[in-house]
Order: structure tokens, then C-alpha cells, then sequence
């Protein structure tokens, strides 16, 4: 990680990158993670993986890593987001692969976005998955789960809608080919038309230098 931490926006050198991506779209980042690489690769990937930890592993070896990742990605957007922005912000958690009441249902992102600051902003799950799906980081990109059938499992929490939001963050943890920031803007589009929306993540995808050679092949 770079000693000056600062977000990223998603332009025209590396929307290509992120193919569900629009050139309307807003989205930033801090790091970049390293796709096929391990934990040890660098320390972004080690965050991520730390963060990523499954909630049924509680207890076993490691499992302590993941509050402290919470924590550090919080203090990262608490030391880059402008406070001004946040105090009129509401900040929306991309849910998980898992639904509730499932063992592996992870509310990492809704933690981080409450540790921002203290008292925590506008932290809403205004979206939320009404059954489970494979988790992307665990398949090949062909089995990747689309925006359909994401908009079939994504609904909003009506309880949570008041008083309505005047501008929205679409909160993750790695932007990879941009599916689930396509599902959940068009599901916030609709029921909040007109409200601004952009996208903030811990980091975006990148492919490691050896993979871009072979595919230049």
C-alpha cells in the first residue's frame, strides 16, 4: 500500500478493466488487488483476504485478522472521504453472496461503513438478497453470477427508505468486473430516481503482468 493513501477514480485508462462499467459511471478506489495471486502477494491482497474470511470460521486459526481488516479499511475511507460529503451521504453495503440466517452471511461491508466514524454516517442495507448466491471469489469467471440474477435476489428494505436518501455511495470491498455495482445501481436507480449514486471500493481488480503477457499471445 502506498504511504499516501488516497482514492482512485475509475476512468478511461482502466474502465476496460471493469467491463460492467459505464463512462457514466463514478466509481472509486483505493488499492489494487492482484487476481490470482495469494495473500502473501502484497499487502492489499492480504487485506482482502483478511476481510473476505468466512463468518463460519469464527474460532479457528487467523479468524482475528478479519475485525482488524474491518478496522483498517475504515480508517482508510475515514482518512480519504470528505467529511463534508459524508455528513449529507448515505452509505450503502453491497450485500453478500449469503443471505440472512445463512451461516456464512457476512456483513463486513455494513461494519466497515460504520467504523468510518464515530457517531457512524448514514449506514443503510437498503438492499438486500433475498437468497443465497455463489460467492464470486470462489468461481471461475464463467460461473460468475450476472446482474439478472442478481436484480431476481436484490430487493429493497422499504423499512429502511425514510426519509429518502439525497445522495448514495455503493460501498464494497473489491470492484472486479462490476456486476453487483450494476445490480445494486439500477435496483437504487429505480426506487430512488434522480438521487445521485457513485461507488466506493476498498480496491479494484487487476490482473498480475505475466496473465496480460499470455493473453497478448
Amino acid at each position: 500500500m502506498p504511504d499516501e493513501i488516497r482514492l482512485s477514480l475509475i476512468d478511461d485508462s482502466n474502465r476496460d478493466d471493469h467491463s460492467r462499467l459505464t463512462p457514466d459511471d463514478i466509481c472509486y478506489y483505493l488499492f489494487e488487488y492482484t487476481s490470482h495471486r495469494g495473500y502473501s502477494f502484497s499487502k492489499t491482497n492480504g487485506l482482502i483476504s483478511n476481510l473476505k474470511k468466512k463468518p463460519s470460521t469464527a474460532g479457528q486459526a487467523g479468524y482475528q485478522y478479519k475485525d482488524r481488516a474491518i478496522a483498517t479499511c475504515a480508517r482508510h475511507l475515514a482518512a480519504t472521504l470528505n467529511l463534508r460529503w459524508l455528513q449529507n451521504a448515505t452509505l450503502v453495503p453491497i450485500p453478500g453472496s449469503k443471505m440472512r440466517g445463512h451461516p456464512d452471511f457476512d456483513d463486513r461491508i455494513e461494519r466497515l461503513c460504520r467504523a468510518i466514524r464515530q457517531p457512524p454516517p448514514d449506514v443503510r442495507a437498503l438492499v438486500m438478497q433475498t437468497a443465497s448466491t455463489t460467492a464470486s471469489h470462489e468461481v471461475g469467471d464463467g460461473d460468475r453470477v450476472t446482474v439478472d440474477e442478481l436484480l431476481e435476489v436484490y430487493a429493497i428494505n422499504e423499512a429502511l427508505t425514510t426519509p429518502t436518501p439525497t445522495k448514495i455511495a455503493i460501498v464494497d470491498d473489491v470492484l472486479t468486473a462490476g456486476t453487483h455495482y450494476r445490480a445494486m445501481h439500477i435496483k437504487l436507480s429505480e426506487r430512488f430516481p434522480g438521487v445521485p449514486l457513485v461507488g466506493i471500493f476498498i480496491a479494484r481488480r487487476v490482473f498480475p503482468d505475466d496473465e496480460l503477457d499470455f493473453e497478448a499471445l
